[in-house]
């Protein structure tokens, strides 16, 4: 199944939808070795979920190239959600160098996803 990539005009970030037990490993873990790489796991069912996206796809936006969205719906890749033991949704993980290293579990108001992202994104190696 190929992933379906919004673009936003004057940005040159990608939100990548669609990604699933198919096509994870290119998505996700190979792009991590470049830029790193936030996953939602969601579903259509969860309203935390349906309320947590577009605060991601904003910041996506906003942070200008300092990571990738990738939206991974667990009922499509159940293999990949049961491999990363997402057990709760919505759950999202942050992948860098191939490797998952941090992650939160539920709607956090957009503030908290911010602090998130910035110290996630100053872990140095």
């Amino acid at each position: 199944m190929e992933y379906v990539v919004k673009r936003y005009i004057g940005y040159n970030m990608d939100v990548k939808s669609e990604v699933d037990d198919s096509n994870f490993n290119e998505v996700v873990i190979e792009q991590s070795e470049k830029v790193p790489v936030v996953v939602d796991f969601w579903a259509t069912w969860c309203m935390p979920c349906l309320m947590l996206g577009p605060v991601l796809e904003k910041l996506v936006k906003e942070y200008e190239g300092k990571f990738v969205l990738a939206k991974v719906n667990v009922d499509k890749a159940r293999v990949v959600s049961q491999k990363y033991d997402i057990m709760n949704i919505p759950s999202v993980k942050m992948f860098k160098d191939g490797k998952m290293v941090d992650g939160f579990v539920g709607a956090l108001p957009e503030q908290s996803v911010i602090s998130w992202l910035d110290k996630v994104l100053m872990i140095k190696d």
